[in-house]
């Protein structure tokens, strides 16, 4: 069976002014949609065409680079829709909230980890806060597609939250300024579901 690319829940100009409308739409209907179909040429009749794509994230072979960049791209921008949404911001609460604090110390010295992350991430790439088993949480990032399900790369444990820092996800409207794109990420981000995923991941 072959991937599909899911459905955005909310219009292209839902998330604005944080994330613009021609960014999100070709963000969504050209990057995306290419990883899809490139990841579905690469493993079509492999023996890794059925699995599903945290298996195959699981289990990859990091040489295969045609599985190793699409997979990555299908799966990481499929979390990155996520955990944005259109009445996102605010702060996380309950568990997830209480994981925070002990991770980091505060809500406001995990933001400033999760933005170093994604501002020093050289070139292109993603910043990612996972949830080991047990329900410790971490920081990490990785470069270009790759992300902490694969062997070797981030956390090594499951990513509930991502961003994307490629130019592509931020340059119409931000530029060269990706601090201002990190700020603006968290007024979108959709804690809802990114505990639902925290509680599923510990």
């Amino acid at each position: 069976m072959a991937f599909e690319q899911p459905k955005l829940k909310y219009a292209y100009d839902a998330l604005e002014p944080n994330i613009d409308a021609k960014t999100m739409e070709i963000h969504y209907s050209k990057h995306h949609a290419g990883y899809t179909k490139k990841l579905n040429d690469a493993i079509s009749g492999t023996d890794l065409d059925g699995k599903n794509i945290e298996n195959i994230l699981t289990n990859l072979d990091m040489e295969d680079k045609a599985v190793r960049n699409n997979g990555g791209g299908f799966y990481n921008h499929n979390l990155f829709w996520e955990v944005m949404s259109p009445n996102g911001g605010a702060k996380p609460t309950g568990d997830l909230a209480k994981a925070i604090d002990e991770a980091f110390g505060s809500f406001d010295a995990f933001k400033e980890e999760f933005s170093k992350a994604a501002a020093t991430q050289f070139g292109s790439g993603w910043a990612w806060l996972c949830a080991h088993e047990g329900g410790r949480l971490e920081v990490c990032s990785t470069a270009n597609q790759d992300n902490p399900l694969m062997p070797g790369k981030g956390c090594d444990a499951q990513p509930i939250l991502g961003l994307d820092v490629w130019e592509h996800a931020y340059y119409l409207n931000y530029q060269n300024r990706r601090p201002d794109y990190i700020d603006a990420f968290f007024n979108v981000i959709n804690w809802e579901e990114v505990s639902s995923k925290y509680a599923k991941a510990k």
